[in-house]
């Protein structure tokens, strides 16, 4: 089988990464007419009824300008009081560029945590799909002002797959300081070969990866090349092009130099076997008029529950059962067993008043679930 190259012009949902090498100059700062020839691209995108969501580096690089600290490695301390001063003010450069052209920005910090469990990945889901739903463009970046060693993404190449396989986006674009994935670091090898298209991840493949280029950045080919794996394994095709020419997304339709990974499938079908592949932690029975809903595409809300089974959290994993306990399905349970033991057989309107909070109306949303 023969696979042809995505066309950015054809994204439904598409992630943007950026460097910090492209988005901040050693000296002067923030590049200001890039960004604003980015938001261009953004916008553009956006009229043609895709979703964007950005994943920018660049916090610490523009917070240890402003505060003056040295060249060279920064402390954990010295890097997290950068991204403090630094985020702020890479929020409202995103907020100023795109705000001409009608574009709602929001900042999201996220964490490896956010993603590993599952309460908190489902918040992050449903936060990033109430954004989207609403028009706006979410600027994600690593919370470098919290995030220590253990917790960390410490790249935002996989932080950007993660979010792309999070929010389901079918293209990812790693805009970066080199112009594709190459057969060896074509800086030091003057033989290496850029592929246009990578169509499985091969242990030769991996072989190839190098270490970062750019003194800038963190993330090197081999980050990239983990980015690619779970970005595909999601669903998601993934790009890797030079970035600092102005307006690099129409570049790319345009058919500038990159490397595409081949998604194989889409990201529904790859978030629905992701969740079909999980050990059930109880079950939750429903009753005939439930089971017609969720046929017919719906979410599973606490009035058509008859019963629960077992002990879970939010975000684990359960079992759906008609009235008969035939399993028509998984999925992600919104609330802990406890809590929907006391909300089964009541109305969404009446989770408040029996849990003491406002949660929310679907026990397991239809995107969460596989029937």
């Amino acid at each position: 089988m023969s696979f042809v190259a995505p066309d950015i012009r054809a994204a439904k949902r598409l992630v943007i990464k950026i460097g910090s090498a492209l988005l901040v100059d050693r000296k002067a700062g923030l590049k200001q007419g890039w960004l604003s020839a980015l938001a261009m691209d953004v916008a553009e995108a956006k009229v043609r009824g895709a979703d964007v969501v950005l994943v920018s580096s660049g916090s610490i690089a523009l917070g240890r300008k402003v505060l003056g600290l040295p060249e060279g490695p920064l402390t954990l301390e010295q890097s997290q009081a950068a991204a403090a001063v630094g985020q702020i003010r890479l929020a409202r450069a995103y907020e100023e560029v795109l705000a001409p052209h009608g574009i709602t920005t929001a900042q999201v910090l996220v964490t490896l945590e956010d993603t590993e469990d599952r309460r908190r990945y489902l918040n992050s889901r449903a936060t990033m799909e109430t954004l989207l739903g609403l028009g706006v463009v979410p600027i994600v970046n690593e919370n470098d002002t919290v995030a220590t060693d253990e917790i960390r993404f410490g790249d935002n190449d996989r932080l950007a797959a993660q979010i792309a396989v999070t929010v389901g986006a079918d293209q990812l674009i790693l805009l970066s300081d080199v112009d594709g994935f190459y057969s060896a670091n074509p800086k030091e090898d003057p033989t290496a070969q850029r592929f246009d298209l990578v169509e499985t991840i091969t242990p030769e493949i991996e072989a190839m990866a190098g270490d970062p280029i750019s003194g800038l950045s963190k993330g090197g080919m081999k980050t990239k090349l983990l980015a690619a794996k779970t970005a595909v394994a999601g669903g998601c095709a993934m790009a890797i092009m030079e970035g600092s020419v102005l307006r690099p997304l129409t570049a790319l339709a345009n058919g500038a130099n990159r490397t595409w990974f081949v998604a194989h499938g889409d990201p529904h079908l790859a978030r629905k076997r992701w969740i079909n592949a999980m050990k059930p932690r109880g079950e939750i029975m429903l009753d005939a008029g439930a089971v017609t809903a969720l046929k017919a595409g719906k979410s599973l809300l606490p009035a058509g529950v008859t019963k629960v089974s077992g002990v879970f959290g939010r975000g684990e994993p359960v079992a759906i059962l008609s009235p008969q306990g035939v399993v028509l399905g998984k999925g992600l349970v919104r609330y802990t067993s406890d809590e929907a033991r006391a909300i089964a057989g009541h109305r969404s309107s009446d989770i408040a008043g029996i849990l003491g909070y406002q949660g929310r109306a679907a026990l397991v949303h239809r995107d969460d679930m596989v029937i």
